[in-house]
């Protein structure tokens, strides 16, 4: 039956592929969207002064993607847009779309995919925004937010791990707000941080006298997840008897609760997030592994913080203004300093970073931070990465200033800092064989800029 809801909804379609283009727009008519194709930047943009609830893009130049895209987003600042295939080897489209609703579409076009996106795309709005943003265009995010979208729109169980501070829960509410399941609760509950002997209650409540204390009934986790997602995070920390418990309910989908012999069905999507490393568990009898199999269908692993320093401007000013408002007084970080948090080991990964974040913007409501201003920990050369660890992109920090200058008190950091640029500049111009173009897109900064630090360490 045809959802008469979307009536005429207009879709912009730009596809070079001809016979793409015409299976789209029958697919669009059947959904009772009105689709407007154009095989080229041009003919797109007559329509974009009515660009309808969505852009869906395919085969087209990189000139034409930008250009449609700079056009339609003059119209409407949010519109969504859909992609058959992101163009990631485009830095500078990617960054663009970092904060921007960009959704990936599957080939061969699946009809329920297509409704589902569609559907989001017309109730899309600034909320929904916040909501899903996951901040950043490292290679690592961006492995996350494929795999968060292949997997929001079924019911799978979901592993979220990674180090404590990398947004796990973020994760897991961003799956949640683009399933089909985003309209009913999204339920937390921290495992480790109840009593093992009070966790029942939590997760599937009790009646009026089930045991001393219990005062009057209490309405479970599971019960106010009806419909929508439970998120169980730090699953690890789970005692052995209740991961028996759990795994009944995972298995039967029913559970009673605790002082009471009534079976309740449950309609629950389960998202666990753990920071222990479960297959070592579970070889050494800590977790169940009938329970790891069961929970484990579909792992996501959230980079720790130093794997993606490339993130750091982005994430640095979206934390600037959630902690001084929209209204920010001009508050900013000077390239010198970022290329030093760069090089920061970062144990507490995102959650640190807002720390940090939160104290300067105490302590220096407007002006600039620089190496001067940052806590001495982070100067401090035993909580540098190891040369073990992934490379730090300190050069992708300072692509946006081909003029700054590191005056620092200390010459000893200022020739640390020089070396360590100077290093990764080699390396590029090593992986380019020589060509400073291909080097500075490697590096993530201007070409300009890369011919500016070339001259000023000799390294031509």
């Amino acid at each position: 039956r045809v959802d008469t809801a979307h009536t005429h909804a207009k879709v912009l379609v730009l596809d070079s592929n001809a016979d793409r283009a015409r299976e789209l727009s029958n697919r669009l008519r059947f959904l009772n969207y009105e689709p407007i194709v154009a095989d080229d930047a041009d003919t797109c943009n007559a329509a974009s002064q009515d660009p309808g609830i969505a852009v869906m893009l395919g085969d087209i130049t990189q000139s034409d993607l930008r250009e449609t895209f700079n056009n339609a987003m003059q119209s409407r600042p949010d519109l969504p847009i859909l992609f058959f295939d992101k163009p990631l080897d485009d830095p500078e489209f990617c960054e663009a779309i970092t904060d921007h609703p960009a959704w990936t579409l599957d080939a061969p076009i699946r009809r329920h995919q297509l409704a589902r996106l569609l559907r989001r795309a017309e109730q899309f709005d600034g909320k929904e925004r916040r909501q899903q943003r996951i901040t950043g265009n490292s290679q690592p995010i961006r492995e996350v937010r494929q795999l968060i979208e292949q997997v929001s729109e079924f019911d799978t169980n979901v592993v979220i791990t990674g180090e404590s501070g990398t947004g796990k829960e973020l994760v897991a509410r961003t799956i949640h707000e683009m399933s089909d399941r985003s309209d009913k609760p999204f339920v937390p509950i921290n495992c480790g941080a109840i009593p093992a002997d009070l966790l029942e209650s939590e997760l599937f409540g009790h009646e009026k006298g089930a045991f001393t204390g219990a005062v009057s009934a209490r309405t479970g986790r599971f019960e106010l997840a009806e419909g929508g997602t439970l998120f169980l995070d730090e699953i690890g920390d789970m005692s052995l008897p209740m991961q028996v418990k759990l795994l009944r309910v995972l298995q039967e989908r029913q559970f009673e609760r605790v002082g009471s012999n009534k079976t309740r069905a449950c309609d629950v999507r389960i998202i666990a997030a753990t920071h222990r490393d479960l297959p070592t568990a579970v070889k050494e009898n800590e977790f169940r592994e009938d329970l790891f199999y069961r929970l484990n269908v579909f792992p996501i692993e959230m980079p720790p913080l130093y794997k993606r320093s490339s993130d750091l401007p982005q994430l640095l000013n979206e934390l600037l203004v959630q902690h001084q408002g929209e209204n920010a007084g001009g508050l900013r970080v000077t390239p010198a300093a970022l290329t030093v948090l760069a090089n920061y080991a970062w144990p507490g990964n995102i959650r640190e970073l807002s720390n940090l974040v939160e104290r300067l913007a105490i302590l220096y409501p407007t002006g600039e931070i620089d190496v001067d201003d940052l806590p001495p920990k982070y100067l401090s050369t035993e909580n540098k990465r190891t040369l073990s660890d992934e490379p730090a992109d300190a050069a992708a920090v300072d692509a946006n200033s081909a003029s700054s200058s590191v005056d620092l008190t200390s010459i000893t950091l200022k020739n640390h800092l020089q070396a360590v640029e100077q290093t990764l500049i080699r390396e590029a111009m090593s992986e380019a064989e020589g060509v400073v173009a291909e080097a500075a897109r490697l590096l993530k900064m201007r070409r300009t800029t890369l011919v500016e630090k070339l001259a000023k360490y000799e390294l031509n």
